[in-house]
């Protein structure tokens, strides 16, 4: 029972009992298991709110926030890109930095490759790279231009490229950087590594770890979690539409909007997830401490 249920109960409150608030929140796709789980159910029980989630690339729900095509109440970043355009269009005062991750390679367990992946994820003998060359092999990613895991994939593979001294590494992994063949909405990415329609994928570390699915994790110099590495990780580049991209911190954000329908819980729910109950959560699922990563704006 909450607080505010109690105290009704009681009778120290005479309003009559309401609903849940409603809380609309927008988050990047690779958040979709823990909001529509652990966290929505925690929020519910301890904060009395029902959280209505929209799940997306990130980037794609920035510029629908800042078009007002998208009205929520909080949203939730991956990297700084997207939460600054929201910042820079005025639609928030600040953002929190609540958690992070990290790149990985995750792998179907119906794969026909599965056994080289379980060595490759083990013994560095058997590289990761070379798998995914092979003929008939189904790679998946999410689009570039509207999700910076899109993005990240690719400089992975540019970083992969430096490293392990395979010049073409990038084309004959991922083809084109809008190759169709293997670009997905970022939800169904971890469906489609269930059913087998994809032997692997990209993904964030956060993302296997909440569908049970194997991965191999990718060495410090590549997987763009390390602070230490940014100036390496920034000799990584892309260029889409005419706009220039370089890899960002994989650290979650969170930001109550301007204007939200429902301020007082929008800003009651971003504070809660800095907090211990929703930071145990994170921990549970897979998430990383944002640790020294610092506020957006404000």
């Amino acid at each position: 029972m909450t607080r505010r249920r109690f105290l009704l109960a009681a009778g120290v409150l005479a309003a009559p009992l309401d609903a849940a608030t409603p809380l609309e929140v927008a988050y990047a796709g690779s958040m979709a298991s823990v909001m529509e789980g652990p966290l929505g159910r925690a929020a519910a029980a301890e904060l009395d709110l029902t959280l209505e989630g929209h799940a997306q690339g990130a980037s794609g729900l920035a510029q629908l926030i800042v078009s007002r095509s998208l009205r929520p109440d909080v949203f939730l970043s991956v990297t700084p890109g997207p939460m600054l355009t929201v910042l820079g269009a005025g639609m928030a005062a600040g953002a929190v930095p609540i958690a992070r991750t990290e790149m990985v390679i995750a792998y179907s367990p119906g794969s026909r490759f599965r056994a080289r992946f379980e060595r490759a994820a083990r013994d560095p003998a058997e590289p990761w790279w070379r798998i995914l060359q092979e003929p008939g092999l189904r790679f998946g990613r999410t689009d570039p231009l509207t999700d910076p895991q899109g993005r990240n994939i690719i400089f992975v593979m540019q970083l992969a490229a430096r490293l392990y001294r395979q010049p073409d590494l990038v084309r004959r992994v991922l083809g084109a950087d809008l190759n169709p063949e293997q670009i997905f909405t970022e939800p169904s990415v971890e469906a489609r590594l269930q059913s087998g329609e994809l032997d692997a994928a990209s993904a964030y570390k956060i993302q296997p770890a909440a569908f049970g699915l194997p991965y191999i994790a990718l060495p410090a110099a590549i997987n763009l979690a390390s602070d230490r590495l940014a100036s390496e990780y920034a000799q990584a580049t892309l260029t889409l539409g005419g706009r220039t991209y370089h890899p960002e911190p994989l650290v979650y954000y969170a930001a109550a909007l301007k204007g939200a329908a429902h301020s007082a819980a929008a800003a009651a729910f971003v504070k809660w997830l800095l907090g211990k109950s929703a930071q145990e959560i994170f921990r549970r699922f897979a998430y990383d401490p944002a640790g020294d990563a610092r506020p957006l704006g404000g």
